[in-house]
């Protein structure tokens, strides 16, 4: 298998994720990573750089899944229904890791284009994989609507590719308790999560080790964000002195998200993509959470737009403004966006003032 070129940045999807949902009452019943070829595709932006995921087989996800439960997973797709041992011991047919007709095959198609985009950074570049970012699948059960850890399997793969040290940055609202899982303790793995603090799976409260966590308030800001960035980690990072770079840009910390409480706009991910681009000659950016399909699409889109080098208008032109349009939550009473939010990917900026909370929450981690 070929290596990418390390000038031509690659996108990783799968049409598995359109029409594909966690059923009706679930948070994942929208339209995310679909929406997001969708649009970088209207936009022109694919051509020549889009690649198929594949679908990992078991035996590969058993470089860190356990055997069992990646059958009981197998099992429960093929049943179409979990059993008293499957939501006991491995977690499945929760109502947060519900059993749905993909139940394997989409988080198989996840790890397995992180995977490939790891095997193919072997030589260096940059690679985005919006399917990505489950940060909180673990070993032998299902973990906060992830079955698998796409992030730690990429993470080894890449290991196994030449990289040995490795530096993981999470921006999603919550902490990445599965990756740190896979990795706490590790000398040559830096992880740092920026995350909201008192929010679900309740850890990331302090650092340790080779673990930075940096719990932030309540209605985070841009300028709050790009002070975590400018004196954490960034200064984290370049002292690492990382073989690769992997990124989670969890959408589910921008100021529209249902399931959170930060007030990030997608400006902020953008900044945080541009600071970390060209800090190690392999750069692995990743998905992760987001519950509202118009900040998701776009602010996902926004990020493939940086690594891409493509121009972003101010206004979208009529085959993408189509795209978000078609939208809607798939259910539920929730109102529509603004305008504002079908008619281009840019965020109006969300400044504000840096609060005690988050200078703490720097210097605890520094």
């Amino acid at each position: 298998m070929s290596a990418v070129a390390a000038n031509t940045p690659l996108f990783i999807g799968s049409g598995i994720y359109r029409g594909s949902s966690y059923g009706p009452g679930h948070p994942l019943r929208v339209a995310r990573v679909s929406t997001v070829i969708d649009l970088c595709g209207a936009m022109g932006w694919l051509a020549g750089r889009y690649r198929a995921s594949p679908r990992a087989k078991p035996e590969a996800l058993h470089l860190w899944h356990t055997p069992d439960y990646i059958a009981a997973l197998l099992s429960a797709e093929a049943r179409g229904f979990a059993t008293d041992t499957d939501r006991r011991q491995y977690h499945l047919g929760t109502l947060s890791n519900p059993v749905y007709r993909e139940v394997f095959r989409r988080p198989a198609t996840g790890a397995g284009g992180t995977m490939l985009a790891a095997e193919l950074l072997r030589d260096g570049g940059v690679i985005y994989v919006p399917g990505g970012g489950t940060h909180h699948g673990l070993p032998d059960r299902a973990n906060g609507f992830c079955y698998l850890n796409d992030i730690v399997l990429g993470m080894k793969v890449l290991r196994q590719n030449g990289a040995r040290r490795i530096a993981y940055v999470d921006i999603d609202a919550h902490h990445c308790d599965g990756v740190e899982a896979g990795f706490a303790g590790d000398p040559d793995t830096l992880l740092i999560s920026v995350h909201e603090a008192g929010r679900w799976p309740f850890t990331g409260a302090a650092s340790a080790g080779n673990c930075i966590n940096i719990p932030v308030p309540r209605g985070f800001n841009d300028t709050e964000m790009r002070a975590v960035l400018g004196r954490a980690i960034l200064p984290s990072v370049v002292g690492f002195k990382p073989d690769a770079v992997v990124l989670q840009c969890g959408a589910d910390a921008l100021e529209e998200d249902p399931l959170a409480r930060l007030g990030l706009s997608n400006n902020a991910h953008v900044e945080v993509v541009r600071a970390l681009l060209g800090l190690a000659p392999r750069f692995l950016v990743l998905g992760g959470g987001g519950y509202n399909p118009w900040s998701v699409g776009r602010c996902w889109s926004r990020v493939w737009a940086e690594l891409a080098g493509e121009f972003v208008p101010d206004h979208l032109p009529a085959p993408a403004e189509a795209v978000l349009r078609a939208l809607d939550w798939g259910g539920g009473c929730r109102p529509r966006p603004a305008e504002r939010m079908f008619t281009t990917l840019i965020d109006p900026p969300r400044e504000g003032p840096i609060r005690p909370e988050v200078t703490d929450a720097i210097g605890r981690a520094t």
